[in-house]
């Protein structure tokens, strides 16, 4: 039978069915009578339409007529991207050869094997962790597959330590086998970890994941380790090295012509250099150090040294300890006779209690109690301290550490210093005590700018859409800093309501957070 018989018959058999449904208050449309079967749920509001899909005239128009509508799969095939674009042969076949319609409206059109899809055709080849993913791992159930993200960030963002801090490329650092097998290269940065530097952790020089500014230079660090209190400048690596502070290569003979032999080998740098300057010339004779605490006043000359060796002041035989049963211990030790013994030796017996002697000298005025060794050593008042300030109740943590104690004890009697935050920066609150005397609920030691606010658990009041990218002014104008605003959506867009108030207070009846336009009653 030809193929005019064959139509002929065809359109005889639907001028019959037309015939027989005349009577029907129903227009029925021929093509669908001629149908092999329903097409699915998908295509089927295209089923009155058979020329958007066929071309009677010429059947190899089919596949075009496809992509008409699936502009993104033509753009694949074009492109060579995607399961379509990476299929060999793709663009010489034929849609139908994969993709057979007109089996019903439940009908898989796709027919997708999962067990043996070769993810390689696609644009994300798994690799690593993801090869032993399940498909639902990443491709969640009635979403296209193609809309799964294929940038580490789309997937991981909530995997991610760094909060977003360095960007979306995780693929710069670590591997698609583990977040652990980082590579990352810290020399890149212009300050490649060395010594002691190469096994701290990230997060104990990058504080609440701030990268971008953090300080080179030795002493931005640390200043609260630096024992010449910024006499000898910045630049701590003229004298120490990464491998530890003790590491210290600086030569007191090379450098002052003073060799620190015997007893001066164990001074620390203030026992002589009082003044705290460093660079101040300090005499080389003995006399010139020691006139203080020579006990013969003068009478036996200026030679100490014909009696007197570097490690020790006392070669004599009188025994302190053993002779008057107290011992001459650090800067005792160094004390001439007299500065004790104000009359005669061998008649004066001496309390041996510390403020006994040095109740003059005591800047507390008797407010810490009588027990100067509980924080003092014999050493020197200022050498040698002892003092514990974590058993105050105000630990020194952060910038507090590198702070002078006179900067917060304005008196010497120390207990009259408040701890309350606010005591001692009302004047660097730049909320006007709006937010309290707590500053410390946002804010770290480390630094004013290191703070952080959740805005979600602090006010209830979660910054979604448009409002994640504001500053904190945009709402909160000052002056005056207002705290809490209202929360509804007219409290602050009352001027964008281009409704003026018809549709009632409640913006997100119809709005989203993220935009005005598109609007959409829900």
């Amino acid at each position: 039978m030809g193929g005019r018989q064959c139509q002929s018959i065809l359109l005889l058999l639907a001028l019959i069915a037309l015939a027989l449904h005349a009577g029907r208050a129903e227009a029925v449309n021929p093509e669908t009578l001629l149908m092999p079967g329903k097409l699915t749920k998908a295509h089927q509001k295209f089923e009155e339409h058979c020329s958007l899909c066929h071309d009677v005239r010429d059947r190899s128009r089919q596949t075009p007529l496809c992509l008409d509508c699936h502009k993104e799969i033509a753009a694949d095939i074009r492109n060579h991207h995607g399961l379509h674009g990476h299929t060999p042969a793709m663009a010489a076949s034929q849609c139908s050869a994969c993709h057979v319609e007109h089996l019903g409206r439940n009908a898989d059109i796709v027919e997708l094997d999962r067990a043996r899809f070769d993810h390689d055709l696609t644009d994300f080849p798994l690799r690593g962790a993801h090869a032993g993913l399940a498909c639902a791992g990443c491709h969640a159930p009635g979403k296209h597959y193609r809309d799964v993200p294929r940038d580490c960030a789309g997937c991981h963002a909530k995997d991610d330590a760094h909060g977003g801090k360095l960007g979306r490329d995780c693929a710069a650092c670590h591997g698609t086998e583990s977040w652990w097998q980082a590579h990352f290269d810290h020399g890149k940065t212009g300050f490649p970890l060395h010594g002691a530097h190469a096994s701290l952790a990230c997060a104990q020089c990058h504080l609440a994941n701030h990268y971008k500014g953090t300080p080179k230079d030795c002493v931005s660090c640390h200043a609260t380790d630096d024992v010449h209190h910024g006499d000898r400048g910045a630049n701590c690596g003229s004298c120490h090295s990464v491998d530890g502070w003790k590491t210290s290569k600086f030569d007191h003979l090379k450098a002052t012509g003073f060799a620190l032999a015997g007893a001066h080998a164990r001074l620390q740098c203030q026992d002589c250099h009082r003044s705290g300057n460093l660079q101040a010339k300090l005499p080389k004779t003995c006399i010139g150090c020691h006139q203080g605490e020579d006990p013969h006043a003068g009478r036996l000359g200026s030679d100490c040294a014909r009696c007197h060796g570097n490690s020790q002041w006392k070669p004599s035989s009188f025994d302190h300890q053993r002779d008057a049963h107290w011992a001459l211990l650090g800067a005792h030790a160094k004390l001439g006779c007299f500065d004790c013994h104000s009359a005669s030796v061998a008649t004066q017996k001496l309390d041996t209690a510390c403020v006994s002697c040095h109740r003059v000298d005591d800047v507390h005025r008797g407010k810490l109690g009588k027990d100067c060794a509980a924080c003092h050593g014999t050493s020197g008042w200022r050498t040698g301290l002892r003092f514990d300030h974590d058993r105050t109740g105000f630990p020194l943590a952060g910038l507090h550490a590198a702070v002078p104690c006179e900067q917060c004890h304005l008196t010497r009697e120390f207990r009259d210093t408040p701890r309350n935050c606010g005591d001692c920066h009302a004047a660097d609150d730049i909320h006007k005590g709006n937010f309290g005397r707590d500053c410390a609920r946002c804010h770290s030691p480390m630094g004013w700018k290191i703070w952080q606010f959740d805005h979600a658990k602090e006010t209830r009041f979660p910054l979604t859409g448009a409002h994640a990218d504001l500053a904190c002014t945009a709402c909160h104008r000052r002056p005056p800093d207002q705290v809490k605003l209202r929360t509804d959506c007219v409290g602050c867009h009352a001027q964008d309501d281009v409704h003026t108030g018809q549709f009632g207070p409640n913006c997100a009846k119809c709005h989203t957070t993220r935009t005005f336009k598109g609007a959409e009653a829900r």
